[in-house]
Formats: C-alpha cells, structure tokens, sequence
C-alpha cells in the first residue's frame, strides 16, 4: 500500500507520524508536531484521529491507483508480472526503516477494520481497485490467447491479490522478505496462468 511520503503536507505529517509512533499511540499533537500547524488548526479540518486517518487512507488510495494503474508490458503476461511488481517493490524514496514503521502503523489500522467502517470501506477499496486490475489483465490474456482459457479470472484475481496483502503482513509481522513471493507467484503464473504451459501438461 505504501508508496513513499505523501508531497501533501498534512498527509506527509500523518506519514512520518506514524512510522514513528504507530497506529495505537498515534495522537492528533503527534502529527502536528510533524508539521508548522497546531492541534487546533489540525482539528479545525478534521474532527478527530480517525477523521485524519480515513482522509490518509484515501490519499494513499490515489496514489495506490497513479503508481499501480498502467504498469508497463507489451502482453499480459508482461503486465500481469509488472502488476506483483509494483505492489511488492519498494518506492524509491522510502527508506527500509520508514517502509517498515508505516507498514507496522497499516497493519494496526487493518486490525482495527472490523470495528470501524470507515476503515473497513477504505482498505476494502484497495483490495477492489487491485482485484479489478488483475482481473482486467487476465481476461484480456484469455481473450489473446496468453492464458488458459477454463481460467477463472475473477477467482484468481482474488487469490493474487490475497497473496499479496499475506506477503505484506509476513513481511511486518515476521521480517520475511517478498522475493519468495515474488517467485512462487511467477512460477504460479507459468504453471497454472499461461496458456502455453496448460498445453505441454495436457
């Protein structure tokens, strides 16, 4: 979900502040201590933490989109990959320790989803937008020729994309690195995606 500080200077704020102090410990003067603003003036625009927060994630959302929305690929094989690439890297101008505190602070916010809407309407926006994407990509592989044809692709754009978000919450829960995913889903793609690979196994 992650893609760098936000140029926003409120959103950058909320960023920095929370890969220093985490969803949990998160105040609204901790954010404004990030930026040349008073509480008062934070609270002016916004009526509580979760009010900054819900405006944060639909931030990130727009950016999510920018980066994620036309990955390069002359094929859909090419763009599918392109695709588990972009989510997994990292953005250039995130460092490990930043990506690691925001990706700890998401995952709290994650964990608060069930209990609140906004949230949970937010994150499930995300996993839409990435699912419609995949989705896209594949059927258009189909429609080619590039990927099997008794493929579901509603049903594996889900299960990529439950595969993604499985390898973010390893890599902040455990400190498990993304390039086993990375790998095990190219192999998937190979062996269970692409149309040539069917054929030979047939």
């Amino acid at each position: 979900m992650s893609d760098g500080p936000p140029d926003d200077p409120t959103m950058r704020a909320t960023y920095r502040a929370l890969c220093t102090h985490g969803y949990a410990d998160l105040t609204m003067q901790d954010i404004a201590d990030e930026t040349d603003k008073s509480k008062a003036a934070l609270h002016y625009h916004y009526d509580s933490k979760h009010d900054l927060l819900c405006t944060f994630l639909d931030y990130l959302y727009e950016r999510f989109v920018d980066r994620t929305s036309d990955v390069d690929g002359d094929d859909p094989p090419e763009r599918l990959l392109a695709l588990v690439d972009s989510v997994l890297d990292k953005p250039d101008d995130e460092s490990d320790r930043e990506r690691e505190g925001f990706e700890t602070a998401v995952l709290e916010i994650r964990a608060q989803a069930p209990y609140e809407p906004g949230f949970r309407d937010r994150l499930t926006q995300f996993d839409e937008y990435l699912a419609g994407e995949f989705e896209s990509i594949l059927a258009a592989g189909i429609d080619d020729g590039s990927f099997d044809p008794e493929m579901d692709p509603e049903d594996t754009a889900r299960f990529l994309v439950t595969v993604l978000t499985g390898a973010a919450t390893e890599r902040v829960t455990a400190g498990r690195p993304v390039e086993c995913t990375r790998r095990m889903l190219r192999e998937y793609v190979g062996t269970h995606i692409l149309a040539e690979q069917r054929e030979v196994e047939a």
